[in-house]
């Protein structure tokens, strides 16, 4: 009996006096593989994001079967879109106050239903609101995927995971007309929402297989299985720090942070631009190329290349520019703008590729001049957006962090959802 008490009170002192973070990465990242754990991030994400442009090749298709103008056609993008910009809001704060965890459940399980109500819907009105429904379902695991990486990999081992987290956001847009130029054309845009439903079936599957991340929530569970009491406050006590961080912070950053404010409009601009592309590709390679949906839908694999170049350029950048600078700070705090590298050389492909594109896009010039332009500003892209990301890390601390880059994911999605709306708006008569 007496041993038995030394066994409680020594498993309790492990578990009240552990350093938390150390304690709890050590445990999870020797326990689990590390290539399911990339395949777990990978699978969530490439469903959240694959569902943005899938059914952008669709416009035609929603004009035809339910009479709507083609402004209107692009509606179930644009809601869908928005969404992304709401979910992570909440889906961030929520992932911190009950766990990981079931976020990621419930993100693929009600996504996955809203998007199986999309596919079998006969109303415009049902399709716009089941996709914004099944965006905002989709939505969390693009902001809680970063905490899953710090609180699963150790440091040495977070550039895998964390290139994928950075790069699935673009990625996802750029193969989603890809997989759906073939299946419109083919089988018609519902069969859009049955792939959809497949990857979120092996997205279930996985996430299933997978464990708790969050540090807090590992540790009184634990507490739980040894009989102990854990002193931990009620949601309910919560709710007014989260409706703080969720909703009201990122707002007030936006307005009272000028560094905040300024990358969020620089990087909202740019991102709503590569959306306004999504609008601008069918009238450009199927009105003056006379390209199909499948090949129109085969020119976004130059956003894909796009993307895979800016991530070699910030990669070379911080081997070369920003270690190279940082050694001669040895104890002292490394300059965030040393983050800057990538932006101040990618900075300069976007108007170039925007002005190139648009003096181009015409019949007399041969469609891979544009295409090109694309995968400039694809490239572009990526290196403004990974940097300033980088540095908005660096300049803040703390949950601060969380929400400038709460108010950076909500005004580039904002933003984006609104751009493909006008974008074709010269061509087409309401």
């Amino acid at each position: 009996m007496g041993n038995r008490s030394k066994q409680s009170l020594q498993l309790a002192n492990n578990v009240e006096g552990s350093t938390g973070d150390d304690d709890c990465v050590s445990g999870i990242h020797d326990v689990g593989k590390t290539s399911s754990d990339i395949l777990f991030i990978l699978t969530n994400e490439v469903s959240s994001s694959l569902g943005v442009s899938i059914l952008s090749p669709a416009h035609s298709q929603f004009m035809k079967e339910f009479e709507v103008s083609s402004t209107v056609a692009i509606l179930p993008l644009s809601l869908y879109v928005f969404a992304l910009a709401l979910g992570p809001v909440v889906g961030g704060p929520l992932s911190e106050t009950i766990g990981r965890y079931p976020v990621y459940i419930g993100s693929v399980l009600l996504g996955s239903i809203f998007t199986l109500g999309v596919g079998l819907s006969h109303t415009f009105t049902a399709v716009c609101v089941l996709r914004f429904l099944a965006g905002l379902c989709f939505a969390p695991p693009l902001a809680i995927a970063a905490g899953t990486i710090n609180e699963t990999f150790k440091p040495a081992s977070r550039a895998i995971p964390s290139t994928i987290f950075i790069l699935t956001p673009f990625l996802g847009p750029g193969l989603g007309p890809v997989i759906g130029g073939f299946l419109i054309n083919r089988k018609g845009w519902r069969w859009t929402q049955w792939t959809m439903l497949l990857f979120a079936m092996c997205t279930i599957i996985i996430t299933f297989l997978a464990r708790e991340t969050f540090h807090p929530v590992i540790k009184c569970h634990r507490s739980k299985k040894l009989g102990l009491s854990s002193p931990q406050s009620s949601h309910s006590s919560k709710l007014p720090s989260f409706v703080t961080v969720a909703l009201l912070r990122p707002a007030q950053m936006i307005l009272t942070e000028p560094i905040v404010a300024l990358i969020c409009l620089y990087v909202a601009c740019e991102f709503a631009t590569l959306f306004s592309f999504f609008a601008a590709f069918p009238l450009v390679f199927q009105g003056i190329y006379g390209f199909g949906i499948e090949a129109s839908g085969l020119v976004f694999l130059a956003i894909v290349a796009g993307c895979l170049l800016g991530a070699i350029t910030v990669l070379l950048c911080d081997i070369f520019f920003y270690r190279r600078k940082a050694k001669g700070y040895q104890e002292q705090q490394v300059p965030p703008e040393l983050r800057l590298y990538p932006s101040l050389i990618g900075s300069i492909g976007l108007p170039i590729s925007l002005f190139w594109f648009g003096w181009t896009s015409r019949a007399d010039i041969s469609w891979a001049s544009p295409v090109v332009a694309i995968a400039l500003f694809a490239w572009g892209n990526i290196c403004v957006f990974v940097s300033t990301a980088q540095y908005i890390v660096d300049t803040y601390h703390g949950l601060t962090v969380a929400s400038a880059m709460s108010a950076n994911s909500l005004a580039r999605y904002g933003l984006a959802a609104a751009f493909p709306l006008f974008t074709v708006q010269s061509e087409y008569s309401q």
